[in-house]
């Protein structure tokens, strides 16, 4: 079992409704006020929009991260690798690579990797930080492509391990995107999903997007002039089924081993499942 990283609770197959944002009668529906996002349109804007979106962010990417995750999104992708238990010489694809974080965690561990995103500039910053990576012996080098999360340019069956991290929930449709982790993994292969979450309780999902919507931003306008780019990550994780959703999701499109991690209580989730076959 992969070891736990701050708060973090198992639940594994079956996750336990509560009263929360996600379901019953006393679910808390909060929606954005102040700062709206130019960047968050449903239907087939959305691609285009969230590609404005990460060009704009790319070069202070990083630092953002750090900055509105106090530095744990580095633990929760150590978590999500140490999750896919990567064996020397597997063959993984991290989709939404961004600047690559878990594309080079995966490939220390032993993989064969490509990192696939759309947006240039995101793999303009990957692809630079990979000339600094130190050659393996009798592997490829990691690899960074152009490609669409919901239509992957590889073939069925392709992967021992696919991989996303914080890009399910800004697909056009997330279940498509599901879709396709599915196709092109290996029967046995193992498919991970780390993304903001949705807390169960109360008083912590008040705190939480109450930081969404109205702190994060911020940040946006101090580093990027534009509240808007931050803006998105609320207004995006509204229409996003989180834990629950995923979960589901993956059960109906027959994978086993259907596991949730809830990080920060329920703030973000890492999800991990098999492949049947």
């Amino acid at each position: 079992m992969p070891r736990t990283v701050g708060a973090v609770h198992s639940v594994n197959e079956q996750i336990t409704s509560r009263p929360g944002l996600n379901s019953g009668r006393h679910a808390v529906r909060i929606r954005p006020n102040g700062v709206s996002s130019k960047y968050y349109k449903t239907g087939e804007q959305r691609a285009a929009l969230v590609g404005d979106l990460f060009e704009n962010l790319a070069p202070r990417y990083d630092l953002i991260n750090d900055l509105q995750s106090f530095g744990l999104h580095r633990r929760w992708k150590k978590l999500l690798v140490e999750m896919a238990e990567v064996k020397p010489g597997q063959k993984a694809l991290d989709l939404c690579c961004g600047t690559g974080d878990i594309a080079f965690a995966l490939y220390r561990a032993g993989a064969e990797v490509v990192g696939l995103d759309f947006s240039p500039a995101m793999l303009a910053a990957a692809r630079a930080r990979a000339q600094k990576l130190p050659a393996r012996a009798n592997t490829p080098p990691l690899e960074f492509q152009s490609g669409d999360a919901m239509q992957i340019p590889y073939d069925a069956c392709s992967f021992d391990i696919v991989s996303i991290g914080y890009g399910l929930r800004n697909l056009e449709s997330w279940e498509r995107g599901l879709e396709e982790m599915v196709r092109v993994a290996k029967p046995g292969g193992r498919l991970l999903v780390l993304d903001f979450g949705k807390p169960d309780g109360w008083l912590w999902q008040r705190l939480f997007f109450f930081y969404l919507r109205s702190v994060v931003p911020l940040l946006g306008a101090i580093l990027c002039r534009d509240a808007a780019a931050l803006a998105y990550i609320h207004e995006s994780l509204q229409a996003y089924p989180a834990q629950r959703g995923v979960a589901g999701k993956m059960r109906a499109l027959g994978c086993r081993e259907v596991c949730v991690r809830n990080l920060l209580g329920g703030a973000m989730s890492i999800h991990s499942c098999v492949k049947n076959g």
